[in-house]
């Protein structure tokens, strides 16, 4: 059984495989169009044959246009027993896609066949049609533009025929031209053309939506011709032809040889090599004669240049531009002019050493290059030319002359000539110098000189400059030679650096003499200086302290100090500061404490920055012993008289006279509730019961004071007699903690009028006896067997049959006794909770 179940597994397995390579076979779809206009409707239809038709009953039939599912419009049977399923798609947008038949085969889509679809556009007409005769590949080159793209294959196709009168009459076909494809130009052989005839041509463009054909274009081909570009090349001097003038170039061409029969003109173009300029433009040259001399252009400059050709005067195309040619035009002898300078240093009598510079100014535009100086005596009345003095490309020559020489020429020289030459003569000083010549620093780079021209105003000046002390390899000064006698001061922007000292000279020049010259030195830029001034301590005392300095010296390049900040700091980090004047040297310090650590730095500022000095500490004087006694009196005192305002308004106020000493009244013109002191409504507190047997009460029985005192008849033999109780009590004061025994000591009176305090402890209803405690008084306690006070007198203090305290025990029977007993006025003074503080008596 087992053998069979799995043989069963196997062959449905290879059913569910099989089944759906046999459903392929099933249908086919037909199309309405398989191309058709982008966005146009599209009609399909699945055909079902016989074999296949009574699955597909039992599935569903759906479509799908990649990648979305569409559902069958309508499923119907055919009567050659097919089955037809239809869809309509009502907008195609996509150029290209595949449009399905499926079957759903268990859970996936079985396809049952493919169409493709594609959508698009007519193509459009081409234009821009052009044709070229090339006689290098001796070809008809036409190209195009295609048009927008139409999303189908689209094929062009170049169609002519040969014609008269103006391509109005067809004569003999010409074999259509294809491009290759991608391409948009396409070339008719030369044996297919008839090179002065006219021919009618034009762009033929199919797809699979329809055709579309270019303007017509007519043509010879010879009136189309495009030459090849000529060859430039430099005209060679020759020994009869004069060289160039200068600014002009001598140039020739070779033409292409297969248009050494065409007629043909050319073009030029020129512009230099170095630089932004654009090309310039010579045009119509002729072509049958291979040269040309280009003149106008700047000496001594080089040249980029290039020509083209076109048939001429019949129509053609110009030719591309030769490759390029660069030459140099011709020099041009120097025009400038020459300011010159000079330093003389006398060597012997008859001999002077000459220093001699200059600068050439060109006085055009097109001035030519310099490619050297010289230097030579000036001419003499005697024949024979003088020698040579310098001959060198730098702009400084030194030479020896004898001592009664007065000039000597100097002029430019290249290929094409020398300069005009320039007379130096050797002035001598006998001109009025300047007034009040002064040098600042504008920034890093540069420096204002400034003078107040004499007078009369010279002709010139000449501006030296340079670092001082001269640099070590010797770099000659800077110079500048001023036309403008009237200015009167020029900015120095050449050779100057930063942080440097230059040393400047300036010399007036008049006609036929100079001035003396005149130094200043200034920085380019100042420095701040390297340190500020020390801090010295000349006085100090208790609150204050004197410090004085000395300014620095003035320090070439570095900036004067503007101001002084002195700060000083305390030991609690407190910071104080002043600022004072640069012209300020010594300052005061005020408001210090005494015997107090101080920290002081002074910090100088200038223009190019600020610089501290170094910490000075300090500490001022302590104050003396005197001084100090002087200031604990005062103090004193003035406590002392605060202490007395404050008790003098307390004691006078009314409200505070009764609380320190309240008046005691006749008790017997007064009842003891009236003048007994009121307690507060917040130092009220409730005394326990004298029945409760879990507290036993202290009660605190205060006498302050008494009458009279006489001694009882239980006087004790060692003299510390016991006094009664006197019959007047003059007050009681309920003190302290009723629970709690008092254990301070009460004061002694030092006179004869004693005072007695008693503290009574026990329970009234306790089964045991009562205490009493002493306190420090002068009044002896109360001795336990004492014939008063009677019971109606004090009922606390009954005594037992054995002759010790016996606590009282109330009865009811005893209403009778103890009611009359409320109106007694100590009892009165001991109410502290109301009538239960006397419900046991």
């Amino acid at each position: 059984m087992v053998g069979l179940g799995a043989w069963s597994l196997v062959g449905a397995a290879l059913i569910i495989l099989l089944l759906p390579r046999s459903l392929e076979q099933c249908g086919h779809i037909l199309l309405s169009a398989p191309i058709v206009h982008l966005g146009d409707q599209v009609m399909a239809s699945c055909i079902i044959n016989q074999n296949c038709s009574h699955l597909v009953t039992e599935w569903q039939i759906v479509w799908k246009l990649e990648p979305e599912l569409h559902p069958r419009e309508r499923q119907q049977h055919l009567p050659n027993g097919t089955l037809q399923s239809t869809i309509t798609l009502p907008h195609l947008n996509h150029s290209r896609v595949l449009l399905s038949c499926c079957l759903h085969w268990g859970n996936s889509l079985q396809i049952l066949d493919q169409a493709e679809l594609q959508a698009g556009y007519p193509p459009i007409a081409p234009h821009n049609l052009s044709c070229i005769m090339n006689l290098t590949i001796n070809s008809l080159v036409c190209q195009w533009e295609p048009g927008p793209d139409t999303h189908l294959s689209t094929s062009f196709t170049l169609k002519s025929f040969k014609s008269q009168d103006q391509c109005q009459t067809q004569k003999d076909s010409i074999p259509d031209c294809v491009p290759e494809d991608g391409q948009s130009h396409c070339s008719i052989p030369r044996k297919h053309l008839q090179l002065y005839q006219d021919m009618s041509i034009w762009v033929q463009a199919r797809n699979a939506l329809g055709t579309s054909i270019s303007p017509k274009l007519c043509l010879a081909p010879m009136d189309v011709v495009k030459l090849e570009p000529p060859t430039l090349w430099a005209l060679e001097p020759s020994p009869g032809v004069a060289p160039p003038q200068p600014g002009c170039l001598r140039l020739r061409w070779e033409t292409w040889k297969p248009s050494l029969y065409i007629e043909q003109k050319c073009e030029l173009r020129h512009q230099p090599r170095l630089g932004e300029a654009g090309w310039d433009l010579v045009s119509t040259l002729p072509a049958r004669i291979p040269e040309y001399e280009l003149c106008g252009l700047l000496p001594s400059t080089a040249y980029t240049l290039q020509m083209r050709c076109t048939r001429w005067p019949l129509p053609g195309h110009w030719s591309e531009w030769s490759p390029s040619l660069e030459l140099i035009t011709t020099q041009r002898a120097p025009i400038v002019r020459l300011d010159t300078w000079w330093r003389q240093r006398q060597l012997d009598p008859q001999t002077v050493a000459v220093q001699l510079f200059w600068k050439p100014i060109a006085l055009e535009e097109d001035s030519g290059q310099i490619q050297g100086y010289l230097v030579s005596r000036r001419p003499s009345d005697q024949a024979g030319a003088e020698p040579t003095l310098c001959d060198t490309t730098e702009l400084n020559c030194t030479f020896r002359l004898p001592s009664e020489a007065r000039g000597v020429l100097l002029k430019a020289y290249n290929a094409a000539g020398s300069s005009r030459p320039t007379p130096v003569v050797f002035l001598e000083s006998r001109g009025p110098p300047l007034g009040r010549l002064h040098a600042t620093a504008q920034d890093p780079h540069s420096l204002w000189v400034g003078w107040e021209p004499p007078s009369p105003p010279p002709q010139g000046y000449v501006i030296e400059w340079g670092l001082s002390p001269p640099s070590p390899n010797g770099s000659p000064m800077t110079w500048r030679m001023e036309h403008n006698g009237s200015i009167a001061g020029t900015l120095l922007q050449e050779n100057i650096r930063p942080f440097q000292l230059y040393e400047i000279t300036v010399t007036p020049l008049y006609q036929d003499t100079k001035g003396p010259s005149q130094h200043v030195y200034a920085y380019s830029q100042e420095m701040a200086p390297s340190h500020g001034p020390e801090l010295h301590l000349r006085h100090i005392g208790k609150t204050w302290a004197q410090l004085e300095w000395v300014p620095e010296a003035p320090e070439l390049g570095k900036s004067p100090f503007t101001h002084y900040t002195i700060f000083w700091t305390n030991t609690q980090d407190q910071s104080f500061s002043a600022v004072l004047n640069a012209s300020t040297h010594s300052f005061v310090l005020r408001g210090l404490e005494p015997s107090s650590l101080y920290h002081v730095h002074l910090m100088a500022t200038s223009q190019a920055g600020a610089t501290n000095s170094t910490i000075l500490t300090l500490m001022t004087l302590a104050l003396e012993e005197s001084e100090l006694h002087i200031i604990l009196g005062l103090f004193g005192l003035l406590v002392l008289l605060i202490c007395l305002c404050g008790a003098a308004q307390f004691c006078c106020r009314p409200s505070r006279k009764y609380s320190l000493w309240p008046s005691v009244p006749d008790p017997a013109r007064s009842s003891l509730g009236s003048w007994v002191p009121t307690i507060a409504a917040e130092d009220i507190f409730q005394l326990p019961s004298l029945r409760d047997p879990g507290m036993p009460p202290i009660t605190k029985i205060t006498v302050l004071e008494e009458e009279e005192k006489k001694p009882g008849p239980w006087e004790s033999n060692d003299g510390s007699g016991t006094g009664s109780l006197s019959t007047l009590v003059q007050a009681y004061v309920l003190q302290g903690d009723p629970r709690v025994p008092s254990t301070q000591p009460q004061p002694q009176s030092g006179n004869s009028d004693q005072v007695l305090y008693v503290q009574v402890l026990g329970s009234p209803t306790g089964p045991g006896p009562g205490h009493y405690l002493r306190c420090d008084s002068t009044q002896p306690l109360l001795e336990g067997l004492t014939p008063s006070p009677k019971s109606y007198e004090n009922l606390w203090f009954q005594t037992s049959p054995l002759g010790a305290p016996e606590p009282l025990v109330p009865h009811p029977e005893d209403d009778s006794i103890f009611e009359p007993l409320l109106d007694f006025p100590l009892l009165q003074g001991l109410r502290v909770s109301g009538a239960e503080g006397l419900g046991g008596f």
